[in-house]
């Protein structure tokens, strides 16, 4: 019985993998919507860059500060079937951004999508864990290009759907959550039982660094994560318009490259976890993360055929530390999987949208191409891996 048990709780669960995964997918693609219909939405409402960036640091925020939170309070009482709560929450955003006829609306729209990833991520990262026999880092990519995938197709969604018929058709893209919520219904069920089994067979956490150095190791992860996330946001927010600015290329064509870039991210996304998983995930972060530094120095001086090439080796590169900064920190701080999950996620979204607010604000003042000139120097901080203790 006890083997039993055993296999029961350590066995890689690659059902609820795949569903989990696809689940990601949907729910970031729909988050992902938002910015590929930037161009749409300033028009119609006459926004600023500014304001712009205001929209992404609404939706953002409500996506990052509760996630801690959420993960913090998971850690103690799971509760498995928020996660299609969340799925609800996000469809009834974009709902409203569909009908949204003022911007105090569309504020109010993007909050309500941003609680709906703040309550998926934690828990579902969870999920992926307990569901990866022992391969944490396999199983956090194959969690992750999941959303990485959907981001890359919100793109696509916006050109084929919401560019040709207008904002009102948000709405027939918000039913790409009713699947989602399905999936994760059966997730949720899933959980629940995986969680009442574990109880049986679950191991204490290995021993850790003293508390100091693992301070130490979080802040270099946190100022990594303000290096990607921070340049990440120039061309998920920026990016369609700096091609349009530059190459004075249509709405359409620039969500198309966007699309380049994207895929490029989904598919970098796959390699840093089962790569940390053989060779260290110190490694793969600090590759992932100062090996970008050429290409974003060079982007901003080459022609358009040449820029679309650069942002896939940038996608590549710096979708592969996401991965392994996740694992890495879970691994610092044994026993506490979802409020490391949060805390890296809200992270993420949180320095997302902060960075989208501040270049926005540059953008106004100085032009669009001085963003991608300044953030090019962002990956020089990825020289801070060299303090991160090896972690065998």
């Amino acid at each position: 019985m006890s083997q039993t048990l055993t296999r029961a709780a350590t066995g890689t669960a690659v059902a609820v993998l795949g569903a989990i995964s696809v689940s990601h997918l949907l729910n970031d693609m729909l988050q992902s919507l938002l910015p590929a219909i930037y161009p749409l939405l300033k028009a119609r409402y006459s926004l600023s860059f500014g304001q712009i960036g205001a929209v992404t640091l609404v939706n953002q925020l409500t996506a990052s500060v509760l996630q801690p939170v959420v993960g913090h309070v998971t850690d103690r009482r799971p509760y498995p079937f928020s996660l299609p709560v969340g799925m609800a929450f996000s469809f009834a955003g974009l709902l409203l951004l569909a009908a949204a006829g003022s911007y105090g609306l569309l504020l109010c729209a993007v909050a309500l999508v941003g609680v709906g990833s703040s309550i998926f991520h934690p828990e579902s990262s969870r999920v992926a864990r307990m569901a990866s026999g022992g391969r944490h880092g396999l199983a956090q990519s194959v969690f992750q290009v999941g959303g990485n995938a959907g981001a890359a197709l919100g793109p696509l969604l916006a050109a084929l759907v919401v560019a040709p018929f207008g904002q009102g058709a948000v709405a027939w893209c918000a039913l790409a959550a009713l699947p989602g919520i399905f999936l994760l219904t059966y997730v949720g069920r899933w959980y629940g039982a995986q969680h009442r089994t574990r109880a049986a067979v679950r191991a204490a956490p290995a021993a850790t660094l003293p508390r100091r150095q693992i301070g130490v190791a979080l802040a270099v992860l946190m100022a990594l994560m303000l290096s990607k996330f921070f340049y990440t946001a120039s061309l998920s927010n920026y990016y369609t318009f700096y091609l349009i600015g530059r190459f004075h290329l249509p709405v359409r064509d620039a969500q198309y490259c966007l699309f380049v870039y994207l895929a490029s991210f989904a598919a970098g996304t796959i390699l840093g976890g089962p790569i940390g998983d053989r060779i260290g995930r110190k490694t793969v972060i600090w590759v992932s993360v100062l090996g970008v530094l050429p290409f974003t120095l060079a982007l901003p001086h080459l022609g358009l055929a040449a820029t679309v090439a650069a942002t896939v080796p940038i996608g590549l590169l710096l979708a592969s530390a996401f991965p392994a900064i996740v694992v890495y920190a879970q691994e610092l701080v044994p026993g506490r999987v979802g409020t490391v999950a949060g805390l890296m996620f809200g992270l993420a979204f949180g320095l997302g949208g902060i960075g989208a607010a501040a270049l926005g604000l540059l953008a106004d003042a100085h032009g669009i191409e001085t963003v991608f000139e300044i953030c090019a120097f962002l990956p020089a901080l990825g020289l801070l891996a060299w303090l991160l203790p090896d972690r065998k």
